[in-house]
């Protein structure tokens, strides 16, 4: 029945702001961006290389959602990386506060954690 997961969306709070952190800072390739003037809001189509996808919406006055302390709900988004350490060297040399690398206790994987500019977790786990 379910084969994978399709896409995530994200609404943001500032949207060239997150346009620029998914697309230049985590080097996602753009495959449409629309203007929706009836809602007044963006939609970016953003591709993984393997194609998996992000849609990261803009709403006017959308309220703020908590990430922290934990809550019910989703709780982060996770990215497979061939190497944490390099990929955390990436995101630090670009600004971006990266949690120390941790093993995961139970497969032995490195992973670790950082947020996106509206503080929603994302992980980074090496496969």
């Amino acid at each position: 029945m379910l084969k994978r997961i399709h896409h995530a969306a994200i609404i943001c709070s500032d949207y060239s702001r997150s346009k620029i952190f998914y697309t230049e800072t985590l080097e996602l390739r753009i495959i449409a961006e629309n203007y929706r003037a009836h809602r007044d809001s963006y939609k970016l189509d953003i591709i993984l290389p393997d194609g998996g996808q992000i849609e990261l919406f803009s709403f006017p006055g959308a309220p703020h959602r908590p990430s922290r302390p934990e809550a019910q709900g989703l709780r982060h988004l996770a990215f497979v990386v061939d190497n944490v350490e390099e990929s955390v060297a990436h995101l630090t040399a670009k600004g971006i506060a990266v949690e120390p690398i941790r093993i995961d206790e139970y497969t032995g994987k490195k992973f670790t954690f950082f947020a996106d500019p509206d503080g929603l977790p994302l992980e980074l786990y090496q496969a």
